[in-house]
């Protein structure tokens, strides 16, 4: 890969990172659509952004813990949460990796495309919705935003975040619990595509890893002073944009 390139990814894995840390969704969801763009396959970049996140996503939660964004101390609620969000990532991600290795490239990219595009509608669509808890709306995002996250590299922390939200928990332990069970998630995915596909190209990992992991500090800091109307608003229209870019290409009008 040459240098530029390499510093570049690097840069947009940390403005991805440092989105997704801060408000919960961002990275896999804007990263994989950019990636796919520049030409490389979703072989290429799934296993690649879950492995980036696996790692930043237990340093994200361990920051905005330590920050007091939320608690993760033993019998929390938010851990309670967070684990049951993990649990159920296992048959999600699975599924999902026989359907990334087994399908042909064109309906993983015209999935890619229309799951961000309509991650971008439910941001901007529940930005200012609020509901009561609810322990079965958290089970039924876990299982289906683990196979978003394990088939694309994203579409995790829109549904969780935003589903967490309208099942009752504020924003800040919501984005924060999203970190530490998305790093569950990416850690099942990661081990399914290490066992079940030798031949992985694994060229884009170092780059994620670096920006990603620089960006958590930042992320822990700004969460306790941003508005989160602002970078929801944004993160729901550069989802739009990239989903509209990731069709069009899909189907050469690009």
């Amino acid at each position: 890969m040459l240098l530029e390139l390499g510093l570049f990814i690097t840069l947009l894995a940390f403005l991805c990172e440092y989105v997704d840390s801060t408000l919960g969704m961002g990275y896999g969801t804007t990263l994989t659509p950019i990636l796919l763009l520049f030409g490389f396959e979703p072989l290429q970049i799934v296993p690649a952004v879950l492995l980036s996140e696996l790692i930043t996503g237990f340093l994200a939660a361990g920051a905005h813990h330590s920050i007091g964004n939320v608690n993760f101390a033993k019998d929390s609620v938010h851990l309670k949460i967070a684990l049951l969000l993990g649990v159920c990532s296992i048959a999600g991600v699975i599924f999902a990796g026989f359907a990334v290795i087994n399908l042909p490239v064109f309906y993983l990219k015209l999935y890619i495309g229309l799951l961000v595009l309509l991650m971008g509608i439910l941001i901007l669509w529940h930005r200012n919705s609020n509901g009561s808890f609810s322990w079965k709306k958290i089970t039924g995002l876990g299982v289906l935003a683990a196979f978003n996250k394990g088939i694309s590299g994203g579409g995790y922390g829109p549904l969780v975040v935003t589903g967490q939200m309208l099942s009752g928990l504020k924003g800040k332990p919501a984005i924060a619990i999203t970190s530490l069970a998305e790093a569950c998630t990416c850690l099942v995915g990661v081990l399914f595509y290490f066992f079940a596909n030798s031949i992985i190209d694994w060229q884009l990992a170092p780059y994620l890893i670096v920006g990603a992991v620089l960006s958590v500090p930042f992320s822990a800091i700004s969460l306790k002073k941003i508005t989160e109307h602002k970078l929801t608003i944004f993160v729901g229209i550069a989802a739009l944009l990239l989903g509209f870019f990731t069709l069009a290409k899909t189907f050469n009008l690009l």
